[in-house]
């Protein structure tokens, strides 16, 4: 069955309380694709995420070091890595994202996530969610090696946009029909391409812009973060402090 509607997803911070760069650059360092020093400023990064959101000089520098880190490497040793941490990262999606994707399964949408992490990994989390889709950044594939460099639009930003644009274009959605949900004022593009943009806990700056235009906004008070850096084994995982619910979640009509 086709529809002309979709909901896309940020990953960070919308469908899961953290970063999927901290699990992701364990399971990297573990099957040797990056060194310490590498793994050391990826976790910083996703850390730093946690406590202030997405940048952009953050995202260009993750997104470089991805690069580098799979060149060479074949597209089966990139799948093996996404086996070995994507069923922890499924079980930390929140409660209240959980709401939102049933309620559009219910209304019929094809449900997508899409995340500067790399196309494999994204299309491996989207199936493991039981969604129809997920969009990642594509890098160049030749005789089934990554060659370091980027094959399309880095995910992120006016790339996100440009990554949907392309998706309604080629599977028949209609945007003006299409949700999308976010935390981030670096899916700002992302959210205005669509017809129902949702700021979803947002940062400061994407909470004004969607106060100025009336846009809904969903509130998770979570510190569930915590929770997520134990299960990758970040932190101790006594430190875990559970999810705190308090959030107010609408079906899509």
């Amino acid at each position: 069955m086709t529809t002309s509607t979709a909901a896309f997803f940020d990953l960070d911070g919308t469908l899961i309380p953290g970063s999927a760069n901290i699990p992701l650059a364990l399971a990297a360092f573990r099957r040797g694709f990056v060194p310490p020093r590498d793994l050391a400023r990826d976790l910083w990064n996703g850390i730093t995420f946690l406590m202030r959101g997405a940048s952009d000089d953050r995202a260009a520098e993750v997104r470089e070091r991805i690069l580098r880190a799979v060149a060479g490497h074949p597209v089966a040793d990139v799948v093996a890595l996404g086996e070995g941490f994507i069923p922890g990262l499924v079980g930390t999606v929140m409660p209240e994202a959980q709401v939102i994707l049933d309620a559009h399964h219910r209304a019929g949408h094809d449900r997508i996530v899409v995340s500067a992490t790399s196309q494999e990994i994204v299309a491996m989390l989207a199936d493991a969610l039981g969604l129809e889709a997920g969009a990642g950044t594509r890098s160049e594939i030749v005789d089934d090696r990554y060659t370091g460099r980027l094959d399309g639009p880095f995910c992120y930003g006016r790339g996100k946009a440009e990554v949907v644009r392309e998706m309604a274009r080629n599977r028949g959605y209609d945007l003006t029909e299409c949700y999308a949900y976010s935390d981030s004022v670096s899916d700002l593009p992302m959210l205005e391409v669509v017809g129902h943009p949702v700021a979803v806990n947002p940062e400061k700056h994407l909470r004004a812009i969607a106060a100025e235009r009336d846009w809904p906004v969903i509130e998770v008070a979570a510190t569930g973060w915590r929770r997520m850096l134990a299960r990758h084994g970040a932190l101790p995982a006594s430190t875990g402090a559970p999810t705190h619910i308090a959030a107010s979640v609408s079906s899509p009509a």
